[in-house]
């Protein structure tokens, strides 16, 4: 049986370089234990010239047990350094699983991989709700077992055992894959996208790389455990030396390890350009447009799913269609919708279905931060479900909460009560928005103050911006609605906006400090990452005032064309909910509610609505 060191050819520049590195990596490891060892040696020299009278005396007496104790001292802490390293769990990815039985194709394509740039396979497969595919090592003890059999067919040895024989033999990565990839690419650009990432599984199986590598990211994982925080003064204490020693460690291997992973990279790309060169150049050019389409679903279709309760569970599936829509608007993109008659890279599955929906769950778990399990207040959607069930609800949902906060500042309708007694009508903000700043006239000359359009409390009219303090009054003894600090997007807002914003910000945090309670759920098992970091990767940061208050106003409008004028809610792949009027998307509403919002000019959008056939006085029905 050959080793990794004969399996890999190591003429290669890159794969040279990448061995110089991973040595200089362990020579920081010697050279830290020599600094531990050199107390004791010391000690050890002080006590044979002192046993064979070549030191003798008090002085040297003395000497020989403060080495001594010293030494001692030393020893232990690098024995307790030693041990935080060596059990440290190394942080994982986040991933799905797929064991081979689920997907026996797909691992019979990356041996053949393997075996074309002649480097081990990986030791198993998994997916990410990601555009990127990489090599993880999980061969540390705390990650469980790796699925799968070994050479002989056997069923491969539990994890401890493995431990055991890691000084003999170094197990092959895990081959991680965006989850993406495989809905979108052919089985051939798949397999062009995958041959540098498995070329990598050479350098990765030899010995000097590998123990580098465990090296680094057990400093890494110690680092982490270093700053845990929750420790008492004491303990807290020993573990600010530990993390200082473990970062003085990190910072002298840094540089070296930064430069053993670029050339292994290096190496990796040189072997796979034997595979499929010409195939990887168009397949790259897939991984751009993937990573596009990807981004967009999730920020604009699956994000408002996940902010009601709700997880699409083809996600997968979905960027499929946001990919083909988005090459029917792209002239740059066509072409690429005829490749969808190969064969895809998903039928290597055995489910796909319920792999896409394990990677759908994932992918609402990392972004967003949502529980590990489905539940009653987190369930799947499909997405013929979608318009009805997140669509309608997202728009009724906000909707009531802009009724909400018009009702706590004590906005009335200056004409039409008798309508509004049986209902919210649109008529309400549009008129609320569209009056005058306090202390000037309107268009019909009548002033800000009139009864019914504002709030009637004398001192929200004395002074501009007078609505917000008066917000801020009322939010103080009922909570009902708080100031939100200004920032540079919320300035083209009203001064009634402004108030508005206030409360629906106010609104919007109570609800996200209920959320907690309806978000959490069990978890299967203990995650490979910190619970308290979710979502650990935000996809957009918090809404400007202005946006949050579009957002209402649009839902608003979007609820009265559904009540008065039989619009319907749809489903963009690429800009997520959409409102269609007989049949047709509403693209042009976004501009005329902005202009309400930002300047108080109701004329474009009345127009659209009467034009729409939408009714303003007509009431409407929330969530």
């Amino acid at each position: 049986m050959t080793s990794g060191r004969d399996r890999y050819r190591w003429g290669e520049v890159g794969a040279r370089t990448a061995r110089s590195r991973a040595l200089a990596v362990l020579r920081v490891r010697s050279r830290a234990l020599a600094v531990a060892l050199l107390p004791a040696a010391l000690a050890v020299i002080l006590f044979v010239g002192g046993s064979t009278g070549h030191l003798p005396g008090r002085g040297w007496d003395l000497a020989r047990w403060a080495v001594a104790a010293v030494a001692v001292v030393v020893l232990l802490l690098a024995v307790g350094v030693g041990l935080v390293v060596a059990r440290a769990r190394p942080a994982v990815s986040p991933t799905v699983p797929i064991p081979e039985e689920s997907a026996p194709d797909l691992y019979r394509l990356v041996r053949d991989l393997a075996a074309r740039l002649e480097v081990p396979a990986p030791s198993a497969i998994a997916l990410t709700p990601d555009c990127d595919s990489w090599l993880e090592d999980r061969t540390h003890p705390s990650h469980g077992p790796v699925p799968g059999k070994d050479r002989s067919g056997e069923p491969k040895a539990p994890r401890r055992a493995v431990s055991l024989r890691a000084r003999r033999t170094v197990q092959a990565p895990v081959l991680v894959i965006g989850s993406p990839f495989l809905w979108w690419m052919r089985v051939g650009e798949l397999r062009a996208v995958l041959a540098p990432v498995v070329a990598g599984t050479g350098p990765s199986v030899q010995p000097d790389i590998a123990a580098a590598r465990r090296f680094v990211r057990g400093l890494d994982a110690a680092v982490a455990v270093a700053s845990a925080p929750g420790r008492r003064l004491p303990l807290r204490a020993v573990y600010a030396g530990l993390g200082w020693v473990v970062r003085l460690l990190l910072r002298g291997c840094r540089e070296h390890a930064a430069g053993m992973e670029r050339a292994v990279a290096a190496a990796a790309a040189e072997r796979a350009q034997v595979v499929d060169y010409g195939l990887r150049i168009v397949a790259q050019e897939q991984v751009g447009l993937a990573y596009a389409g990807w981004d967009r679903l999730l920020t604009r279709v699956a994000l408002p799913a996940w902010r009601m309760g709700r997880w699409p569970s083809r996600l997968d599936a979905g960027v499929v269609a946001a990919l083909t829509e988005l090459s029917r608007r792209d002239r740059l993109a066509e072409g690429f919708t005829s490749r969808l008659g190969e064969r895809p890279a998903c039928d290597l599955l055995e489910e796909p279905g319920s792999v896409d929906e394990a990677a759908s769950l994932l992918a609402a778990r990392l972004f967003h931060g949502g529980p590990a399990e489905r539940g009653p207040d987190w369930s799947p959607v499909d997405w013929r479900e979608y318009p009805d069930e997140v669509v309608d609800r997202k728009w009724r949902t906000d909707a009531a909460r802009l009724q909400r906060v018009l009702d706590a500042l004590g906005i009335r309708r200056a004409s039409g009560s008798a309508a509004e007694a049986h209902g919210p009508t649109l008529a309400r903000i549009l008129e609320h928005l569209s009056a005058p700043s306090s202390g000037a006239s309107g268009p019909g000359g009548s002033p800000a103050g009139t009864p019914g359009s504002a709030p009637s409390d004398p001192s929200r009219a004395k002074t501009p911006g007078a609505e917000t303090s008066g917000a801020e009054t009322s939010g103080a003894e009922d909570g009902l609605v708080a100031p939100v600090a200004p920032d540079e997007d919320t300035g083209p807002c009203t001064e009634r906006g402004a108030a508005l914003v206030a409360g629906l910000s106010a609104e919007l945090a109570r609800e996200e400090r209920a959320a907690p309670a309806t978000r959490t759920g069990p978890l299967s098992a203990a995650p490979a990452w910190d619970e308290g970091a979710l979502p650990l990767f935000p996809l957009e940061p918090p809404r400007t005032g202005r946006e949050l208050l579009v957002d209402h106003v649009t839902a608003m409008v979007c609820c009265a064309a559904m009540d008065t004028a039989g619009a319907t809610p749809g489903l963009d792949w690429l800009d997520g909910p959409a409102l269609l009027i007989n049949g047709e998307k509403a693209a042009d509403l976004a501009p005329r509610v902005l202009a309400l919002v930002e300047n108080g000019d109701p004329g474009p959008l009345r127009t659209w609505l009467i034009d729409s056939g939408i009714r303003l006085e007509k009431p409407i029905r929330l969530a």
